[in-house]
């Protein structure tokens, strides 16, 4: 199989509110900073692929002026995905993957400030049994906490760590937007706790893909991608045993998680409780494991929606880059309750 290398990576300083900035405005900085890390100019990508939602921004086909950021004319070979960047990942990959490009720009980006991020993630739910109950993506992942709880997989102090964690690895990470210790809080929604969930924030993401030689030549660490793989669990929340992740498994052990040993795992959980299913569908639970999780703080610290995913990808293909990790695992979730999930490993030379 050709060999397809995450080569640059970049993201924005994700924030809470980023009233005063358009998404063009807000991903122009960080299409900048990739290409030069990598020396190419606009007219050297063979392929763009970009991840993000109508709904956040509340208009129809609002990905097209974000190609004023990147130079749509020339005319481009470009693809857009309704989903986390990381499924536009994806689909470079597979783009790099049959020969028909040497090079792809990867984006994402969302702004959450401007409405209701609860009540928009509703609008994803099952339409004829579920959305009517109107159900947020916070009430959700409390359900998924509380039958962790009831099953005996994890308790409230186990949550509370997770995040006191995250945040504390966060703070050598200059992009996060929670860093440091944040008070466990008031219930949110009970089991969860303020400090169980995720910032509400804005922010975008890059990242260049290259094959083979190209790769090379444009870094001095490739993070080659050895296996990709994304699977998706029932629609109806009620058909699924939410203490488990059997898609999140079955990627793994289809993108070649489980060969052997990683040593870094950047997990999209954007709540305490579903670290822990990850955990546990990846093999990463035992008391004596070495492997470091999140250590750029993970979506607990930083999350933007439609660019979370992406950014996990990214935050490990970095590691790789600076000789901080030789194979590292990714995660990308999207959907309640984990419902459809990407793993991918990178390897270094």
């Amino acid at each position: 199989m050709r060999e397809v290398a995450i080569v640059a990576f970049g993201q924005s300083v994700h924030v809470r509110d980023s009233a005063e900035t358009s998404e063009v405005e807000m991903l122009m900085p960080v299409l900048h900073d990739v290409l030069e890390q990598t020396g190419l100019a606009a007219r050297d990508i063979d392929f763009t692929c970009s991840g993000s939602s109508d709904y956040l921004a509340g208009r129809a086909f609002s990905f097209t002026m974000a190609l004023d950021g990147v130079g749509a004319w020339p005319p481009i070979s470009e693809s857009h995905v309704e989903m986390d960047g990381a499924w536009a990942l994806y689909e470079a990959w597979v783009k790099l993957l049959t020969g028909e490009a040497e090079t792809a720009l990867v984006y994402a980006y969302g702004k959450s400030s401007p409405g209701d991020v609860r009540e928009v993630l509703t609008r994803q739910l099952d339409p004829y049994y579920v959305a009517p109950l109107w159900p947020d993506s916070v009430a959700l992942a409390a359900l998924q906490a509380q039958a962790l709880i009831d099953a005996g997989l994890t308790d409230e102090r186990v949550l509370a760590g997770i995040a006191a964690r995250s945040r504390t690895a966060a703070e050598s990470n200059p992009h996060a937007q929670l860093r440091g210790v944040v008070p466990a809080g008031e219930h949110l929604v009970a089991p969860l706790r303020t400090g169980d969930c995720p910032p509400i924030g804005d922010g975008a993401a890059a990242v260049v893909l290259a094959a083979g030689d190209t790769a090379r030549r444009l870094t001095d660490r490739p993070a080659w991608i050895r296996g990709l793989d994304h699977r998706i669990e029932a629609h109806a929340l009620g058909v699924r045993d939410l203490t488990d992740s059997p898609s999140t498994r079955l990627a793994a052990e289809r993108a070649g998680a489980f060969a052997r040993p990683v040593d870094t795992a950047e997990l999209h959980a954007p709540f305490t409780s579903q670290e822990v299913v990850l955990r546990r569908a990846l093999k990463l639970d035992a008391p004596d494991s070495t492997v470091r999780i999140n250590p750029s703080g993970g979506a607990l610290a930083t999350n933007p929606v439609m660019a979370a995913g992406l950014i996990r990808l990214g935050e490990a293909a970095a590691r790789i880059h600076r000789g901080e990790s030789d194979r590292a695992l990714a995660h990308a979730t999207s959907g309640p309750c984990l419902q459809q999930n990407l793993v991918a490993v990178l390897e270094g030379e």
